[in-house]
């Protein structure tokens, strides 16, 4: 199976859950658009806490210098993403940029080209204040797009009110939650997916 992995916005703890994801099915990971080298990358950040072999972690299709809005920085770079589809590569994780809705070009949404793709979707939204929001807009976005959701996965303290009003309201599947991780580590991370996930909800 191919799964991407998009969010509400940015900083939500897409890349950990995506490293923890990939990681627990022993999966190759994605990240296509890139923005932002100074201070590391994502895939970088999922090398070291998947425990994946560096084989898996597949190169970046656009690496861009500016951390920005992906179609901001790849004019400053003076390039253009094109629209292009993910390897057929099983099992494959894709972790998209920002939230669902950023562009990568001044007509191209992120949300459009996972449209094109037809995959199933886990939606990552952080817990605290403004994610009901975020979350049911975000719900909206790609329901409006027939982007099949396979459902929503939280990061953060437990809030059990706003987690379970989004999954009912969203009409999603509450798919669990990844506490905040002191230390975050490849051990860590393994061990709070698996109290807190069913792999099988992926697979």
């Amino acid at each position: 199976m191919r799964i991407v992995v998009t969010g509400t916005d940015t900083d939500v703890g897409k890349t950990v859950f995506a490293a923890a994801l990939a990681g627990a099915l022993g999966a190759h990971y994605w990240k296509p658009v890139q923005a932002g080298l100074e201070d590391g990358t994502d895939s970088l950040t999922v090398a070291a806490l998947s425990g994946l072999a560096e084989d898996r972690i597949l190169p970046e299709a656009w690496r861009l210098h500016t951390p920005c809005s992906p179609h901001r920085a790849a004019e400053l770079d003076g390039v253009t993403i094109e629209p292009f589809d993910p390897p057929e590569i099983d099992p494959l994780v894709i972790e998209g940029a920002g939230g669902a809705l950023v562009p990568l070009t001044r007509d191209l949404l992120y949300a459009d080209l996972i449209a094109r793709w037809r995959l199933p979707t886990v939606l990552v939204a952080r817990t605290g204040l403004g994610t009901i929001n975020h979350s049911l807009l975000s719900i909206e976005a790609l329901r409006a797009r027939a982007i099949p959701i396979l459902g929503i996965a939280f990061v953060g303290e437990a809030v059990e009110d706003s987690e379970a009003i989004i999954a009912a309201m969203g009409g999603v599947k509450r798919l669990g939650r990844l506490p905040r991780l002191d230390p975050l580590d490849q051990a860590s991370l393994a061990a709070a997916f698996h109290t807190h996930f069913r792999i099988e909800d992926f697979q």
